[in-house]
Order: structure tokens, then C-alpha cells, then sequence
């Protein structure tokens, strides 16, 4: 007797890269990130990327500007959790004391700044704030992905 096998769509090898502390390391982030996702097969103009996009950037310009620590790099992590339905990505920094609040308050429209959490809250489905050991923290954001795998 012979049996068919559909074969299982290959789940790829979480990225997991670090970057230099500074506004060009946090650009190429978000440019990497974005590369990386067009690899794994989801489109580049997609919604989904794009709401990744906004919040790698974001974060990455957060762990430059606020987790900041002199000869410490940042690192970026997204991974795809098939079993979860969803695409978790990670920012790490080395301040673990400078922690974003959990809900950010929204700022006034012409307000220099302090808009990028609530981008974030806007575009993840979920997010937090994790410890990172030995220091640091960790900005972990989770998108669904139910039915695009």
C-alpha cells in the first residue's frame, strides 16, 4: 500500500542578528528585517510586513536612543512560531533599568516624539517587555500569521 505525503511547508531558521548602538544600525535593522521576511516568502508590500516594519523600526530607534549602553550593540530576533500562529519579534538592549511603560499614553499631535509605542501598540497585535539575562531587556512584539502559512 502506498501512502501520499503532502510535504509540510519548511518553517525557516529564526534571524537573529546584532547591530552597532547608533541611527544607521537601527536603520539597517528594520532593512534586514524586512529582507528577511521577503525571504520566508511574505511579501514586501504586504500589510502584515508592514506593520513588522514600522514596529522593528521603532523599537530599534528606541534601543539606540533610551537602551544605550557606550561598546554595546542591540539585537533583533524574528522568528516564526508556527505552532503559536505567529510572528514574534525581538529587541533587545542592554538598559534594563530604562523600561517603556506598558500602555504608552498618547502624546499631542505636534508633540516632538514619544509617538513610537504607541505606533507599536497600533501595529502588534501583542507586545511586552521581557527581562534579558545577564542585563538588559527585551521588547518582544507578536503578530498573527493564522492562515498565511
Amino acid at each position: 500500500m502506498t501512502t501520499t505525503h503532502t510535504p509540510r511547508p519548511s518553517i525557516p531558521a529564526p534571524f537573529v542578528q546584532r547591530f552597532s548602538s547608533t541611527l544607521l544600525g537601527a536603520r539597517l535593522a528594520r532593512l534586514l528585517v524586512v529582507h528577511e521576511l521577503d525571504s520566508w516568502g511574505f511579501g514586501r508590500g504586504s500589510a502584515l510586513v508592514g506593520r513588522v516594519e514600522i514596529v522593528v523600526g521603532e523599537l530599534a530607534a528606541n534601543a539606540v536612543t533610551h537602551g544605550k549602553v557606550p561598546g554595546r550593540d542591540f539585537e533583533v530576533r524574528a522568528e516564526l512560531r508556527v505552532t503559536e500562529g505567529v510572528l514574534r519579534v525581538d529587541v533587545a538592549d542592554a538598559r534594563g533599568e530604562r523600561r517603556p511603560p506598558r500602555r504608552p499614553a498618547p502624546r499631542a499631535p505636534l508633540a516632538e516624539g514619544g509617538h513610537g509605542l504607541v505606533l507599536v501598540d497600533a501595529c502588534a497585535d501583542r507586545w511586552e517587555v521581557v527581562d534579558r539575562g545577564p542585563v538588559g531587556k527585551t521588547v518582544r512584539a507578536e503578530f498573527a500569521v493564522d492562515g498565511v502559512l
